[in-house]
């Protein structure tokens, strides 16, 4: 089968447009007649000059299906006919292609969840368990709205550490290209300028011309150290110890340790929350939210939750013993386990940890911006003084001659 592009118009007056797989463009048509929409324009797809695809759906790309699955779902769409229609009007040709196959492996008999479970990398555990509890209750279009927020909150954590470290990030990088503009092009100038005046240099400048005429010998150190350390981190995190002990790291690194700890903490409460609520049972819902706590520290301590918890013990003593959360977090979840209201409560965690966070990438933005100029400054106010310098001593020699 080949794939056509389309054009049409819908029963709203909205001009849609799509691609679609199909034998002959008399099938399209049709297709799009059975969706209320008037074809305008039915061609071939071009094939691309370079027909590279890239294997990958980010999280706002399953955080907008998610939404949209369950807008269609409440609407009274069937299963089959709302997946054809996500297919045919996602983007991401990758992601074209598993919508396709699951709606195809659902047409064949499969459940939802079942189908999902084929492609973990993009549906991990959490998105199957709540689809599968939504199977089961019936209540697949409110299971998908819930997973549609938590997906979308997610994101939007996310998106606020990666503003965080941006700005820090950008800095740095305008320094490195400052201060190689200077020692490759306009230090040597200057050092020439120094060799035909004939005149001792201060101890500053003498340092600061050695660097400069040293300086590609450094960059390709700096260069290759960096590479090698990034390599070495990431081999080091192929074990297990190694991810505890970098994620332990993070954890107390300043200023943006705390930033990871209330992400991580937000993560397991906003997780736990909606697993509860779609009807997991606690230890497995224990289970998910440590795999996807993003932290190996925290999901060591849900571990020893979930075996406490499994021999008869509450949520909220155990997670006093491992030091890890909060003492605020430990009493909202014993108060949510006395009361019955243990969802709502996980919430308001989530809840007033996101509003944390917000606070303390402000605090950083802050923080970082004043003691970077100062960084930036200092680098190159010295290479600046290193080079005057001499100038300043030839013009006191001359005043004085």
């Amino acid at each position: 089968m080949a794939y056509f592009e389309w054009k049409g118009k819908a029963i709203t007056g909205e001009i849609r447009s799509g691609v679609l797989e199909a034998p002959n463009p008399q099938v399209v048509e049709v297709y799009l007649r059975r969706l209320n929409i008037i074809p305008i324009k039915i061609q071939p797809k071009k094939e691309q000059a370079f027909p590279f695809k890239l294997k990958r759906v980010s999280e706002r790309e399953l955080a907008l299906f998610t939404r949209q699955f369950a807008t269609m779902l409440e609407a009274g769409l069937p299963i089959i006919r709302g997946l054809e229609t996500l297919a045919m009007q996602q983007k991401n040709d990758y992601f074209k292609e598993i919508i396709t196959d699951i709606r195809k492996r659902v047409e064949g008999g499969s459940s939802l969840s079942e189908s999902l479970a084929i492609y973990p990398k993009i549906f991990n555990n959490l998105y199957v368990q709540m689809v599968r509890s939504g199977e089961a209750s019936g209540n697949l279009d409110i299971v998908l709205k819930r997973l549609a927020i938590y997906l979308e909150k997610i994101v939007a954590l996310k998106s606020k550490i990666k503003h965080a470290m941006i700005y820090p990030s950008v800095i740095v990088l305008v320094t490195i290209v400052v201060l190689s503009v200077l020692m490759i092009y306009v230090i040597p100038k200057f050092a020439e300028l120094f060799r035909e005046a004939g005149q001792s240099l201060p101890l500053p400048t003498q340092i600061l011309i050695s660097i400069s005429q040293n300086f590609k010998y450094f960059f390709v150190l700096f260069v290759l150290s960096l590479v090698l350390s990034i390599m070495g981190v990431k081999y080091y995190r192929r074990g297990d110890r190694g991810k505890y002990n970098t994620d332990r790291f993070l954890l107390f690194l300043p200023l943006f340790g705390s930033l990871f700890h209330k992400a991580a903490l937000s993560r397991i409460a906003r997780t736990l929350a909606n697993l509860i609520g779609a009807g997991v049972p606690l230890l497995q819902a224990l289970a998910i939210a440590g795999e996807t706590s993003g932290n190996k520290v925290l999901e060591k301590a849900i571990e020893e939750i979930k075996i406490n918890v499994s021999v008869g013990h509450t949520l909220a003593d155990p997670m006093f013993y491992t030091g890890v959360f909060p003492y605020m977090v430990i009493e909202m979840v014993r108060i949510g386990e006395m009361s019955g209201n243990l969802e709502e409560m996980l919430t308001k965690v989530a809840d007033f940890y996101e509003e944390e966070i917000d606070r303390t990438v402000q605090t950083l933005s802050t923080l970082i911006e004043p003691i970077l100029l100062i960084f930036l400054g200092v680098i190159i106010g010295g290479v600046l003084i290193a080079l005057y310098l001499p100038i300043f001593q030839l013009g006191g020699v001359v005043g004085g001659g």
